[in-house]
């Protein structure tokens, strides 16, 4: 018990002056998914930028009806939570799987995929995506229109 507590002070005395932050809902402007990464309309609503303390920067990202990413890996990894709509993801090599709220997504480091909206319905999500070396996604070639079809 007495190292628990000794540990905890510890972790107490690094953070001896540091303060929380409130980033405060509309106050950072929402930026479109440039075309170069994605088809279709998207909006990338930045939440959290990774920092010293957390390699792991957050966004909502709201596809359009049809608008899907390229497809990408992650150094670190992505986890997605749907949180309105419905999607598609597809991992290199496997079957389109269908979206919908509350459906978490685990996309390990280094494993293509992409993701996006169904067909007719809009899908958001929350991404939060570790970094390394600065760097959170490798882009790749765009989402045939064949391959992004729902089997």
């Amino acid at each position: 018990m007495k190292m628990i507590a000794a540990i905890l002070l510890a972790g107490m005395a690094l953070n001896a002056g540091a303060e929380q932050t409130v980033t405060k809902a509309g106050t950072v402007a929402a930026a479109a998914g440039p075309a170069e990464y994605f088809t279709g309309r998207v909006r990338v609503d930045m939440l959290a930028p990774a920092n010293a303390d957390i390699n792991a920067s957050s966004a909502y990202v709201t596809f359009e009806p049809g608008a899907r990413s390229a497809w990408h890996t992650h150094p670190k990894g992505q986890y997605l939570v749907v949180t309105a709509g419905a999607g598609l993801t597809q991992e290199w090599g496997k079957p389109v799987q269908q979206l919908r709220p509350g459906d978490v997504v685990w996309c390990p480091p280094g494993v293509k995929h992409w993701h996006g909206a169904a067909p007719t319905t809009a899908m958001t999500h929350l991404a939060v995506t570790g970094a390394a070396n600065g760097r959170n996604v490798e882009w790749m070639e765009k989402v045939s229109d064949e391959q992004y079809q729902p089997q």
